[in-house]
């Protein structure tokens, strides 16, 4: 039985990654920092089935005593402060634990001496101002964000560990991608989670930056498929993913909002200096030619299916009274 340890568990990336690797038949240990009251909201269904053990990428001793109590097989650093548009509020934090973490962990894995594979999450992101449109895994970076210039350097310590030590070292340079599970401080879950209560007679209104950034979204089930392939394949590689496709939150919430049976939306939009980031991403779109060629990974689920997944969720989750 493989054994797989999974940073950042309790996001969104980790708790369905760690849903496919249990699928897998994988033996899942997933890492958490050691608070009084974990957040498990995403991992409560796993708690019977995977282990969880304590660690901090900002801690170097305590990532190299999670390695040994883990014994992993493949290791997927999906941990980070992921908010981009906090990490202009918290920058240091950001770099520390999203940049410098990964160098720990990468550190740690070096010294453990056994032969771990380990994949990056890394971000489009990391692209910012687009200089290629869409873009693929040969496109220069130019990232507009404390948090993508953070997750820039664990790509090029990713790569320079892969090179220098001859590990087996993945980046997953993921586009935007979404489920249920979203944390409710980003746009997307803002908007399902608003349109909801919209529906319900909750509220009247959801407050929102810039309206007209475009995303390549996708759907997070989907986009773990990817990572697991990217560690299977027989050589350590980096591969963009995406669905190849942009669209803006006006997209998103025509969508949202048609789900529920409203057709116009913008009485119900106020848009908010405070959510406008100093520093805008017009557009990021993918091109996942290699993906699709050398791990035969392509999207399952379409944008409309994914806007309506998330709003169908809040919808029965605040009927329930959660």
């Amino acid at each position: 039985m493989k054994r797989a340890l999974i940073t950042g568990i309790n996001g969104m990336d980790g708790s369905h990654l760690a849903d496919f690797l249990l699928k897998k038949k994988y033996k899942v240990f997933g890492m958490e920092r050691r608070t009084s009251s974990p957040n498990r909201t995403n991992t409560r269904h796993l708690e019977d089935t995977i282990t969880f053990v304590n660690g901090d990428l900002t801690d170097q001793n305590s990532l190299v005593r999670v390695l040994r109590e883990s014994n992993p097989d493949e290791v997927y650093n999906l941990g980070a402060q992921s908010f981009v548009g906090e990490s202009w509020n918290t920058p240091e934090q950001t770099s520390d634990v999203t940049g410098l973490g990964s160098l720990r962990i990468l550190e740690a894995i070096r010294e453990y001496g056994k032969n771990v594979k380990f994949y990056q999450a890394s971000t489009s992101e990391m692209f910012g101002k687009m200089v290629e449109n869409p873009a693929n895994e040969n496109t220069p970076f130019y990232p507009r964000s404390p948090y993508g210039v953070a997750k820039l350097y664990a790509h090029w310590m990713t790569k320079n560990y892969r090179e220098s030590y001859d590990m087996f070292n993945v980046s997953g340079i993921l586009f935007n991608h979404e489920s249920e599970r979203r944390g409710i401080e980003f746009v997307t879950r803002k908007i399902s989670n608003g349109v909801a209560k919209i529906h319900l007679g909750h509220t009247d209104h959801i407050s929102l930056g810039n309206l007209d950034s475009k995303r390549d979204w996708g759907y997070a089930p989907d986009y773990v498929e990817s990572m697991w392939k990217m560690m299977q394949h027989e050589t350590p590689e980096d591969f963009v993913v995406a669905t190849g496709t942009a669209y803006s939150i006006r997209d998103f919430l025509d969508i949202a909002f048609k789900w529920v049976g409203i057709d116009s939306w913008e009485k119900h939009i106020k848009q908010d200096p405070r959510f406008m980031r100093p520093a805008e991403v017009d557009v990021l779109r993918g091109d996942s030619s290699k993906a699709r060629d050398l791990l035969d990974w392509k999207p399952k689920t379409s944008f409309d299916v994914l806007v309506q997944k998330m709003v169908d969720n809040d919808v029965r989750r605040l009927q329930n009274g959660a």
